[in-house]
């Protein structure tokens, strides 16, 4: 009996035994001269930048709603999440949508970046821990920084970013504006 618990563990280490991880895609952008980046698997679109319909009491991280083919969806700025002084709007300016899940349920959130750069392959050796300090952001925000080109990106955590407090917040405004919409 020994001999075959032995014979059947050895095959379940071998299994065990960590592969190489492919590289994950990130969708980078620009913030206030500093690139960020988020994983291209939250990202459901990219749009141009429009006028925004303001929601009355809601934090100033949330810029207002937009209608997205038919959907009430809150736009977050993220330089004033932040706590940063929020962007100003240029030609370049973009709103991307992104989803998020929490308690499951899932929520489109729209977050206004300076300008959209590229997606790009970070593997996961060329991924560092959050730091300690030294960001200018909240670290439970920091996914890690990604090593690109002899430059660090800071890699974002969407869920904490957009956290369920802000998630709440956000999903009462749109709720409130689908139905101030259909009075």
């Amino acid at each position: 009996m020994t001999a075959l618990v032995q014979t059947h563990r050895a095959p379940a280490t071998a299994v065990a035994r960590p592969v190489a991880a492919e590289p994950a895609q990130y969708l980078t952008f620009m913030l206030a001269g500093e690139m960020f980046a988020i994983g291209i698997l939250a990202i459901k679109e990219i749009i141009e930048y429009h006028t925004l319909t303001e929601v009355p009491m809601m934090p100033d991280c949330v810029r207002g709603v937009i209608n997205l083919r038919g959907a009430v969806v809150p736009v977050m700025d993220l330089l004033a999440r932040f706590g940063r002084a929020p962007s100003p709007v240029t030609k370049r300016t973009c709103i991307v949508i992104v989803e998020v899940e929490a308690e499951g349920e899932r929520q489109v959130i729209g977050v206004v970046v300076d300008a959209v750069n590229e997606v790009l392959d970070i593997a996961l050796a060329d991924i560092e821990p959050a730091p300690a300090f030294g960001a200018r952001i909240r670290t439970d925000f920091i996914h890690g920084m990604g090593k690109v080109r002899g430059k660090f990106v800071i890699l974002l955590n969407v869920d904490h970013v957009l956290s369920l407090d802000d998630l709440g917040t956000l999903a009462d405004a749109a709720d409130r504006t689908q139905n101030a919409l259909a009075v």
